[in-house]
């Protein structure tokens, strides 16, 4: 597609798919070319790079860096463009706009940076040191924004952006991430309502079945893309479109609209990637790649509670099974591999790798290590669907002697992954359990979430456990950017060696350069024997006949003849 005939009969199918004869398809499609930032008199650019073995991403708060004296998007440029310079290329800045609640995801302006935080300028800037991922957050919007406040006074255009629904509906099989009222009751000019909350009654679902809102999302897009954004996070998108007796959730007519913002990205801007964020099960969540259509990323949602159990019950089968047996991603698409973030580690994805017992098992353990979790709806029975708690309490606190050790032991997994991999800053700054903002604030996420003083980067006195994982971590990461190896698009192969030893074999597209990382999942050492002399990237050191690996330990071996 390289023409704009072809780009409009591309948008007209799309539209025909979701809307049906309802619309005038090819004036819809006329207005989301227009709307995106494309001009239809113009030339279309050509396809470009999207990632390699050298981005790595930082997911952040704009604030979650704190130095006197500077605004906080700032102190985050400041940071990336000097300590994680050789570790960070891509900073996933989280929602920035102005918000009313969930940290940033019930947004009010979508067009505004919160002024607590910067600038379009300091963004601006922030940018000319890493890529940057950015947020849309599109299936709700904060009860405060102007387009709610039109719906209450029943003004346009909001009177006709906001999903309401109907008490008579059978909505009995709806999923959804929450335990709470899905309709909640709204007095507004034209009389109560029920609006579909999906989150929370502050965050009121957008109605994406209005042409007009898909427009107005569009031109958001367009200024993400001109302030900098190349990857584009498509928050909660399964919940996007809402049909009375079905789950609502993945339904056709969302999957059809990831490919128009698809198609629509690859003619504005080919060098921006789609990453969906959908917290369920692989199957589902692979969805989302379509046909090479879709997402250009997802998130690898069930890598984290596969790996931390395998680090904390000493095991590489329920991994290794699950890692090559999955569908690999199609071309031109990859994984987004990560541990933690801001919503805590989700167990859902799990789902059919793990016993329902063995989740409990986790649960169970995270309260023991003072943390919380929180569940979905299926059926009426709240299940788990995420822990909230750090990685340094998880694993023990500062008196546990392996508990560094083992978040390194993950993020090298994580790291050594075929995918783009992605660091949280919380689990870098190595925090722990935060419970007097939970106290504060009401919200069991706030438990990792903490903000960390500039003037605390990064020696956290000396030889300190915090020290440890942070230069740990940053050591890994410039590693693996230094190897073709760990290309996203390369091949990759892991193997359980038994004994709770895990290796990872990773090429690069070009055949040309291989790594092996070997991981030792147990409090034991262990031994392997390689059948050829490696030197590990980690220690500088030469295995000869024998790799000895300590509690927790890895070893990245780069054979001698390759480069």
């Amino acid at each position: 597609m390289r023409s704009i005939d072809e780009l409009h009969a591309r948008v007209v199918a799309h539209v025909e798919t979701i809307w049906g004869p309802a619309v005038d398809a090819a004036a819809v499609a006329n207005r989301f070319i227009t709307a995106v930032g494309i001009n239809p008199e113009g030339d279309l650019p050509n396809a470009k790079h999207r990632w390699d073995e050298g981005d790595v991403a930082l997911i952040t708060y704009g604030d979650s860096i704190l130095d006197d004296g500077k605004r906080p998007l700032e102190a985050l440029a400041d940071l990336v463009s000097t300590e994680l310079a050789d570790a960070i290329s891509v900073v996933h800045v989280l929602p920035f706009n102005p918000y009313s609640s969930d940290r940033g995801f019930s947004v009010i302006d979508y067009t505004q940076v919160d002024p607590e935080l910067g600038t379009w300028a300091d963004m601006d800037a922030l940018g000319e040191h890493v890529t940057l991922m950015f947020d849309l957050v599109l299936n709700h919007c904060s009860a405060e924004s102007q387009w709610f406040q039109q719906f209450i006074a029943d003004e346009a255009p909001g009177n006709a952006f906001i999903k309401t629904g109907d008490p008579s509906w059978d909505l009995a099989d709806v999923v959804r991430p929450r335990s709470l009222p899905l309709l909640t009751e709204f007095e507004t000019a034209a009389g109560p309502k029920l609006v579909w909350t999906t989150f929370s009654a502050d965050q009121v679902d957008l109605d994406w079945s209005n042409t007009d809102l898909v427009a107005e999302m569009l031109s958001i897009i367009d200024l993400y893309i001109q302030h900098g954004a190349r990857l584009l996070r498509l928050d909660a998108v399964a919940y996007i479109w809402k049909v009375p007796g079905t789950t609502s959730i993945h339904l056709p007519e969302t999957h059809e609209m990831v490919k128009l913002l698809h198609t629509l990205l690859d003619a504005r801007a080919p060098e921006v990637s789609i990453i969906t964020e959908t917290n369920v099960p692989d199957r589902e969540n692979r969805s989302y790649f379509g046909d090479s259509d879709e997402a250009h990323l997802i998130y690898n949602f069930s890598l984290p509670p596969l790996a931390i159990d395998g680090v904390l019950n000493g095991r590489a089968d329920r991994l290794v099974e699950w890692m090559n047996t999955a569908p690999p991603p199609p071309p031109g698409t990859t994984l987004f591999n990560f541990l933690a973030s801001h919503d805590g580690i989700g167990v859902r994805p799990a789902e059919g790798f793990l016993s329902s017992e063995e989740i409990a098992g986790l649960v169970e353990l995270t309260h023991d290590r003072g943390g919380m979790h929180g569940t979905y709806d299926r059926n009426g029975e709240a299940l788990p669907y995420e822990l909230n708690v750090s990685f340094p309490d998880l694993f023990g606190g500062p008196d546990d002697p392996h508990m560094v050790d083992r978040i390194l032991l993950l993020h090298t997994i994580v790291l050594a992954l075929a995918g783009v991999p992605a660091i949280y800053i919380n689990s870098l700054m190595a925090t722990t359990n935060d419970t007097d903002a939970v106290a504060a604030d009401g919200v069991r996420r706030s438990i990792n979430r903490g903000r960390v003083q500039r003037t605390n980067v990064p020696e956290f006195g000396g030889d300190s456990w915090q020290s440890r994982i942070y230069t740990g971590l940053l050591t890994r990461a410039a590693i693996r950017r230094r190897h073709s190896a760990f290309h996203p698009d390369g091949s990759q192969r892991l193997h359980d060696l038994g004994r709770g030893l895990l290796a990872i074999d990773r090429t690069s597209p070009d055949q040309h350069n291989t790594v092996t990382v070997l991981c030792n999942l147990t409090d034991e050492p262990r031994a392997i024997f390689p059948d050829r002399p490696a030197t590990c990237l980690l220690t500088g050191t030469v295995w000869e006949q024998k790799v000895e690996l300590g509690p927790y330990e890895s070893a990245w071996l780069l054979a001698p003849h390759h480069t």
